[in-house]
């Protein structure tokens, strides 16, 4: 292995510590605990270092973001990929999408309510974000009926997002989640 292709390596590790100390403390103490110094002392490196991978907490919060989206998007995938009918798959996907907001708080947090700096719905936007809205696309293709497909998967979305947002933040009972979902279900999907 060359130096330059072991130092590009040692880099990138590097930088996944920087993330994955982020999400940690995030995920134990909330957002605002998670600071240079504390993750520089957590890592074990510098806070000169932590700047010469991340700009700052807010690029921090970005690609932890995106590490996000690509796990939310493998989750929607696999419960995609389950099968059914296609109100049941839609279904499925919902729950995961739900699951994964509760399951993961901070994360979701950081995708969904912190300020980031990554474009959605542009050409700019990254491909985890596609990856994710695509499996959006694909469940509800089949039940979308005469609704534009990008157009129905964003009220989708905001519906999911508004359910997992109000049941972590206790606004709603978690024990009707499920009564919710298949309210959504009825209300959204045109018979097929």
């Amino acid at each position: 292995m060359s130096i330059a292709a072991r130092r590009a390596r040692e880099r990138a590790q590097r930088q996944q510590l920087i993330i994955t100390a982020a999400r940690e403390l995030a995920g134990s103490e909330g957002w605002d605990a998670v600071t240079t110094r504390r993750l520089s002392e957590r890592v074990e490196y510098s806070q000169p270092v932590l700047y010469s991978h991340f700009k700052g907490k807010d690029a921090i919060v970005q690609a932890v973001a995106l590490e996000g989206f690509a796990e939310l998007a493998g989750k929607l995938r696999a419960a995609r990929e389950a099968g059914g009918d296609p109100k049941a798959v839609l279904r499925q996907v919902s729950i995961a999408y739900l699951d994964f907001a509760r399951t993961h708080s901070a994360l979701y947090e950081a995708m969904f309510v912190m300020p980031i700096a990554i474009p959605f719905a542009s050409e700019e936007t990254p491909e985890e974000l596609r990856e994710t809205f695509g499996e959006f696309l694909h469940a509800l293709e089949p039940v979308a009926g005469k609704h534009h497909l990008g157009t129905f998967a964003e009220v989708v979305w905001a519906a999911l997002h508004g359910l997992a947002t109000l049941a972590h933040d206790r606004r709603i009972p978690v024990g009707l989640q499920q009564d919710r979902i298949d309210l959504l279900m009825d209300q959204l999907v045109v018979r097929v």
